[in-house]
């Protein structure tokens, strides 16, 4: 009987200590509950809190995308695989289930641009995506390079970094006739500018 009594007042000690205590600097780093409140109050949860669903992995940065990294060989045992017909023998396109909507160039066995097109979640740390707006992209990427489009008549145009020729990874948007973006490519000239796949 004595035990269960010094393990009640073990866990009262522990419970009123300072390191416990909630004092309101350590209050905003509690988690939320499913109701988003922390002690009772309505709390809007920050801008760095991914939204449900939302990982890490549908980021598309200069390095890569997931486990894909710029200018680097594919991984062995990935998912990204060769699909279908290839252009040419010296540039191959790969793509993977577990990212709809995307593609990947390789030359020489490296990848050398990744492509977020239509059905893609993928997005851009700025939190650009296919879909957002010229404008949108424009106010987060200011200095890019307009070009008229190959294919699609004004207002759709290619924005590219204006350091893509520097030999680093760089970012280039098509902007379709509706204004938004309908590709986002990441990669190193000048496979980064090819207009169709391989070509």
């Amino acid at each position: 009987m004595k035990y269960p009594l010094l393990v009640a007042v073990a866990f009262t000690i522990a419970a009123c200590s300072p390191e416990h205590s909630a004092t309101p600097d350590t209050d905003s780093a509690k988690p939320m509950n499913e109701n988003n409140t922390i002690n009772g109050n309505k709390v809007a949860p920050t801008p760095a809190t991914p939204s449900v669903g939302a990982s890490s992995s549908n980021v598309l940065t200069l390095e890569g995308l997931g486990d894909l990294l710029i200018g680097r060989a594919v991984p062995a045992g990935s998912k990204w695989t060769e699909r279908g017909a290839q252009a040419s023998d010296a540039c191959r396109t790969i793509s993977s289930p577990d990212y709809p909507g995307v593609y990947a160039i390789t030359e020489q066995g490296k990848v050398r641009r990744i492509t977020a097109g239509q059905n893609s979640v993928v997005k851009l740390i700025e939190n650009m995506r296919v879909g957002s707006t010229e404008k949108e992209v424009l106010e987060s990427f200011p200095g890019f390079r307009a070009e008229p489009h190959k294919y699609v008549a004004s207002p759709a145009k290619y924005l590219t970094a204006p350091n893509a020729a520097s030999g680093d990874p760089a970012v280039r948007f098509e902007i379709g006739a509706d204004g938004k973006v309908s590709l986002i490519h990441v990669g190193m000239m000048p496979v980064l500018g090819y207009i169709e796949g391989c070509a």
